[in-house]
């Protein structure tokens, strides 16, 4: 296969991860990074031995692919041309600034046929991956993601910054409608951008997903619990590790207690609870997530038969239920 010409749009902490990202992958051939900080751009550029510019439009016709990994405020603008040359897009999560411009950025792709993806690497997650392999039907999701504050992304809040993740993954294991939302939040930073927030998200089908995030936490934290009929698990994305307790190797189990308790003779108070369950260790492909996302991201650009990781649709799903939950969040003010 050709290699596929690549561009990274953002000198920043994530820009230069996926321009490391695309130097490494044998299918692409980086070609340019684009900042409007000039120094940035070619000392990045400088590194990954390719060209710098400063605005998009230098791009047409130059690059097969792009990521754009600046600024949320202004992912429309500068996917926007890109779109419109045909030129294949990934974009760094959230898909946009608001969902206006996200609703904008899906019907330019259906207009143009030109592939959108978003960055969305936590699908990628192994964990997650595992998860999805196990085809489960959730009827209850928790899920905490909290860290220190990061001293950046400061232009949106946490739950477009941080919380964002989880939404898209909650929505990808529900596959139901959101029918209704609670959230409360506040900003202590910043009082125009919530630092933590919590939300209730009920589903169609009757999942109901718990879903906590907070950038002024003392440690990092990211966790999800899944309880289905099939059964549950317990994740840590940090940590890349879990825990599978499945409904058919447990069956007996709650007869067997009625009848050792019928016996007389079964100490209920020194009984392990965690010794009678049969548990299962995820089985965990510990890859790098951002590697796998690029990876898919130009699968689906050398083969239009395929698809990236998460698509624009997707993305703009995520994004309508963050704003359900930011509407919310106002409603709920603590003052």
């Amino acid at each position: 296969m050709d290699k596929l010409r690549t561009a990274v749009v953002g000198a920043g902490k994530m820009g230069e991860i996926h321009a490391r990202v695309y130097s490494e992958l044998p299918q692409s051939n980086l070609v340019v990074i684009v900042d409007v900080d000039a120094d940035k751009a070619k000392r990045l550029a400088k590194k990954h031995r390719c060209e710098s510019a400063q605005n998009v439009t230098e791009l047409i016709g130059k690059v097969d692919a792009v990521t754009i990994s600046a600024p949320t405020t202004e992912h429309f603008s500068l996917a926007k041309p890109l779109i419109e040359a045909g030129i294949a897009v990934l974009i760094e999560k959230p898909l946009a600034a608001d969902v206006n411009q996200a609703r904008d950025i899906v019907a330019l792709a259906r207009k143009t046929g030109c592939l959108v993806a978003v960055g969305h690497s936590e699908r990628c997650n192994p964990v997650v991956q595992a998860m999805k392999r196990l085809q489960i039907e959730p009827k209850f999701i928790e899920a905490a993601r909290i860290s220190p504050y990061p001293f950046r992304s400061t232009d949106i809040g946490v739950v477009l910054d941080i919380m964002i993740h989880d939404i898209d993954i909650i929505l990808s294991l529900a596959a139901s409608k959101v029918v209704k939302v609670d959230a409360v939040g506040i900003g202590v930073i910043d009082p125009n951008n919530e630092d933590i927030c919590n939300a209730r998200i009920v589903f169609e089908n009757g999942c109901v997903a718990n879903v906590t995030a907070s950038r002024l936490a003392l440690k990092t934290e990211r966790k999800v619990r899944v309880f289905s009929r099939q059964a549950y698990l317990s994740v840590d994305y940090f940590k890349k590790t879990g825990v599978v307790i499945k409904a058919a190797p447990n069956i007996d189990l709650v007869e067997k207690i009625r009848q050792l308790k019928k016996s007389g003779t079964f100490a209920l108070l020194t009984a392990g609870w965690q010794d009678l369950l049969h548990r299962e260790t995820l089985d965990v492909d510990d890859r790098e997530p951002l590697r796998l996302e690029q990876e898919a991201f130009l699968r689906a650009v050398a083969d239009k038969s395929l698809r990236p990781e998460v698509i624009a649709e997707e993305g703009l799903a995520a994004m309508e239920c963050a704003a359900m939950i930011l509407e919310s969040m106002k409603q709920h003010k603590w003052e």
